[in-house]
């Protein structure tokens, strides 16, 4: 007779990998394991339940994923239950219960975890109830549920990722996410208005730090609400005059924190009304996905675009806002991509001068448009022509903090001795080293007093005047 979790697991222990859309996923997942009466802990070695919550983009975040679910059922205690979730267990769930016998459950998306059925190899269900110190629930939840819609947990930062959509409808070269996220499906404007009410509400109850920052994530944020039917349907220009949907999210969001910032837009969506939108949170961040600024090279991506066109944008925005902070990822080695096309992109980055960027290589993703296509890039060009952008756009990067050292910046304190301003997103950009008495969630005006790289140094503006110091 099969025996349910509830009766033996007693502290989870969660390790996220991936984008921060997955950190949503596991919050609300860690949500409801605390509503249903577990308690989380930071050490893998003493958790009755680990899971592993996973990123299957690319080649090199399937083998992080893999390794880490490895290591963990070396470190796990006996008895202890391990269960993969996430993009890999719903791209390859098959695969993984075969390859993988040290995991308990393979759950995907939609699996609520209470009555997921065992992996064949399981002799014991794994499921995820009520623990031993609270009785099981009288009406148990649906087989499925959807972690979009999951009640979120208090923030334990001061500030918060907040998932408006699932999925994407683009179909770029190179990407899968389409195949196993599904297509977009944007959660009502309500829905997230409720969202982020609740989180604010949550941290003075829960003893935490206040909620300063919200950033909204979406595989394709700039298309928020296109997707959703019924009377006064989303289009790409807005309804009937009426604001987009994701320029009306912004400003009503903003209305509500101090800072709100986009992740993750389309160029062709970045239109004036959402420029617009976002110069008046007061949080002129643009987090663009560009991937390549050939012309040619974008539409063998299938991607919009071109160069000239973003540069445009760019200067369009620092016009209007010159403190305007960029951020994009590219890829190299894309299959046809030229010598040509590399140069573009080197001289792209020399002319936009973006604050921040990440650069990837092409990754051959089984089941998509690029998989089966010639000109195959060899592995070690596209590596060298990574360097070459990397190298570059460390130097600007560099430069461009360099350029802040001497003002005075409004710097929220995320966690002791760290902090950022309205030019650093959480987790993905540089940090600004403050001092260690300032309280966490405060929103302090220091001087940037210098630069090391990529982060900074700042001290209250206050003390310099004491000192005479110069900054």
């Amino acid at each position: 007779m099969s025996r349910s979790v509830c009766e033996v697991v007693g502290l989870y222990y969660m390790q996220t990998l991936g984008c921060p859309k997955n950190q949503v996923d596991s919050d609300k997942l860690e949500g409801y394991l605390e509503a249903q009466g577990y308690e989380g802990t930071a050490d893998p070695d003493g958790a009755d339940l680990v899971v592993v919550n996973t990123c299957a983009f690319i080649e090199a975040a399937r083998q992080e994923s893999i390794d880490t679910v490895l290591m963990l059922a070396e470190r796990r205690r006996p008895g202890a239950r391990l269960v993969v979730t996430g993009c890999m267990a719903e791209r390859y769930g098959d695969e993984l219960r075969d390859a993988l016998p040290e995991v308990d459950l393979v759950a995907g998306f939609g699996h609520d975890l209470i009555t997921a059925p065992p992996t064949p190899a399981q002799t014991v269900a794994v499921t995820l109830g009520a623990t031993r110190t609270t009785p099981p629930p009288t009406s148990p939840p649906a087989a499925g549920f959807d972690l979009l819609e999951l009640p979120r947990p208090a923030a334990h930062a001061p500030w918060a990722y907040v998932k408006v959509a699932e999925g994407c409808d683009r179909i770029c070269g190179f990407c899968a996410i389409p195949s196993f996220r599904g297509k977009q499906r944007s959660r009502t404007h309500d829905d997230v208005l409720a969202e982020v009410d609740r989180l604010l509400e949550t941290p003075t109850a829960a003893g935490g730090p206040p909620l300063r920052e919200i950033v909204l994530v979406a595989q394709d944020l700039a298309s928020y609400g296109r997707d959703r039917t019924g009377p006064g349907r989303a289009t790409r220009t807005g309804t009937q005059g009426r604001p987009s949907p994701i320029a009306a999210l912004t400003r009503a969001v903003s209305q509500r924190v101090e800072r709100t910032r986009l992740l993750y837009l389309y160029p062709s969506g970045l239109t004036d009304e959402l420029i617009g939108a976002v110069l008046d949170t007061g949080v002129p961040y643009f987090d663009l996905s560009l991937q390549h600024v050939s012309r040619p090279h974008l539409a063998r991506m299938r991607r919009w675009g071109d160069g000239e066109r973003f540069l445009r944008r760019i200067a369009d925005i620092r016009a209007a806002e010159p403190a305007a902070t960029f951020r994009s990822s590219f890829i190299l080695g894309y299959p046809g991509e030229t010598e040509r096309d590399h140069d573009l992109l080197l001289e792209f980055l020399a002319a936009a001068q973006l604050d921040w960027a990440g650069f990837f290589t092409f990754s051959r993703e089984d089941g998509t448009h690029a998989a089966g296509l010639p000109d195959q890039v060899p592995s070690e060009l596209a590596l060298e022509r990574l360097r070459e952008c990397a190298e570059l756009q460390d130097a600007i990067t560099a430069a461009k903090r360099d350029a802040l050292v001497g003002q005075t910046r409004r710097v929220l304190v995320d966690a002791p001795g760290l902090g950022r301003t309205v030019h650093e997103a959480p987790e993905i950009d540089g940090i600004v080293h403050v001092p260690g008495d300032l309280a966490v969630g405060d929103l302090v005006d220091l001087a940037l007093i210098g630069a090391e790289g990529p982060d900074l140094r700042a001290v209250p503006a206050a003390s310099l005047a004491t000192t005479g110091a110069a900054p």
